[in-house]
């Protein structure tokens, strides 16, 4: 869809004088907006109804979806109007009342570096009141946010989207990427972000396809992906959503992403991805997901987030689509997704993040690293850091293990802990020594390791002023133990808190914090 490039400026002069993150904020109030987060209008309804201030009625005509009158809609987009918003297939004008309706769900949309865009999508089904279209886009949700949230921003020539949706990965990789390219298997979805690309000033490559189909022979400095990647049953009669149902039996679409996306990948070029994954009865999902990896040829590092039985699964996605719980239709999609699971004897449903990197020509005859674990708890908002900087440790531990040089390195090394390590202590009562030390992260991943008191004597003094081997001999004196059988007791947990970003190398931070 091409749009006439100066209706798209006028409108994007007129929703950044009225329609922002903040000045939306200020309006509805805290109570209101995050009801908004949860798919409840009514509160913004009350917060904005009867006002004619231009902020309050671009919520009401494009985030509540309500007919407001063409006057009010002139007013709050004095460049474009309500002539302009026909002519980019934004709004209707009903000549009952004179008023305007929106076609779609325009909102304002940001980053935590302070970037600002407007997100064109379709209208949920709070404003449907009905359930949702099988050709619905989806706008910023939560899925969304984490793999924008989890995708390192470090600068890179050439950047790609793959199933792209209404464009929200599209706008953050403008920010650090100088090419972008996004796929979509769905027309309306490239419509609607080619629109949201134009309203941020965005140049992007949209190409219409499956997956990587419309890329092939190509190859990216970083590739990012929220596919659909919803495991649904494969039986006639039922809808498919194409933001969520990839058209293949189980979890087949995020297994074909894994092994084919390095095809894609420049020496060095990362893959972020989000998916879900089977779990069949008495297995782990870390065989499944083990064995996708390893068949891909790339560095992996898979984060599983969380785990449902099959039956929280079938709720969660009956409902997606506006299948209400006690309807015969909630039922019937309920009792297809049970049947599917239980004929494939699969009994849980995984859903986490997964890290791809294609080795780089320095190392060629390492073989990849594999690290999978599962990290429940809460992290932090912004990760893209944090993923970077893990990559940069593992593949620096996986290339001096290959040399043959790991425990030297480590050895040799000044280390410095992060400044954002604290130490805790937990005593039984009356007791000299401590039962337990916990090193916890206060940022990033928010990991914590129990570590034995020669680890925590050397993380104490890890300032970037002496090599690890000199401060563990030390150490080793103070206790009086032998010094070889510290450093082997030291060095694999000293490996594993380098790879989680506890010490690594640099200008010195500070030294842990104690809380007894």
């Amino acid at each position: 869809m091409v749009h006439d490039p100066a209706l798209v400026a006028s409108l994007r002069d007129d929703l950044a004088a009225a329609f922002t993150l903040d000045l939306v904020a200020d309006l509805l109030g805290g109570m209101a907006a995050s009801a908004l987060g949860r798919e409840q209008n009514l509160p913004a309804d009350r917060a904005t109804r009867g006002r004619t201030d231009p902020t309050a009625t671009l919520v009401r005509l494009f985030t509540l979806g309500l007919p407001v009158a063409r006057p009010a809609v002139d007013h709050a987009l004095p460049r474009t109007g309500a002539a302009g918003l026909g002519e980019l297939g934004l709004a209707r004008h009903r000549q009952v009342g004179d008023e305007v309706v929106a076609e779609v769900d325009v909102r304002p949309y940001g980053d935590d570096a302070g970037h600002q865009w407007w997100l064109v999508s379709d209208f949920g089904e709070p404003v449907r009141r009905a359930p949702l279209a099988t050709d619905h886009v989806l706008g910023a949700g939560g899925a969304s946010l984490t793999l924008a949230s989890w995708t390192p921003r470090r600068p890179v020539g050439t950047a790609l989207d793959v199933g792209t949706g209404c464009g929200v990965q599209t706008l953050h990789l403008a920010t650090h990427a100088r090419t972008l390219v996004a796929t979509d298997l769905s027309v309306r979805a490239l419509q609607m972000a080619a629109l949201t690309a134009a309203l941020a000033g965005v140049e992007v490559d949209l190409r219409h396809g499956d997956l990587l189909d419309p890329v092939a022979g190509q190859r990216f400095d970083l590739v990012v992906s929220n596919p659909p990647f919803v495991i649904t049953p494969r039986r006639r009669g039922l809808p498919r959503y194409e933001y969520r149902d990839g058209g293949l039996a189980g979890d087949a679409v995020v297994e074909r992403l894994i092994r084919s996306v390095g095809d894609h990948l420049e020496p060095g070029g990362v893959a972020q991805l989000l998916g879900n994954w089977e779990i069949p009865a008495g297995g782990r999902w870390t065989d499944r997901v083990g064995e996708w990896v390893a068949g891909s040829g790339l560095d992996a590092w898979v984060v599983q987030r969380e785990e449902q039985d099959i039956a929280e699964y079938a709720e969660t996605w009956a409902r997606d689509g506006g299948a209400h719980p006690g309807t015969d239709d909630h039922d019937r999609l309920y009792n297809a997704w049970l049947d599917d699971f239980e004929q494939r004897g699969i009994e849980r449903v995984g859903f986490g993040v997964v890290t791809l990197r294609r080795p780089g020509t320095a190392a060629p005859s390492r073989r990849p690293w594999t690290h999978l674990e599962e990290l429940r708890g809460p992290v932090a908002p912004a990760l893209g850091e944090t993923v970077a900087t893990t990559l940069d440790a593992w593949t620096a531990l996986a290339d001096t293990r290959a040399e043959g040089r790991l425990e030297q390195a480590l050895l040799d090394t000044a280390w410095v802990v992060a400044a954002d390590v604290t130490e805790e202590r937990h005593f039984r009562p009356g007791a000299d020594d401590p039962a337990a030390i916990l090193l916890r992260q206060g940022s990033g991943l928010r990991r914590t390791r129990v570590v034995d008191t020669a680890t925590a004597a050397l993380v104490g003094v890890c300032d970037g002023s002496l090599p690890a081997g000199a401060a563990i001999d030390a150490i080793a004196a103070l206790l009086d133990r032998a010094p070889g059988d510290v450093r082997r007791e030291v060095l694999p947990t000293l490996e594993a808190l380098v790879a989680e970003g506890f010490v690594g190398a640099g200008a010195p931070q500070g030294t842990p914090r104690a809380r007894d």
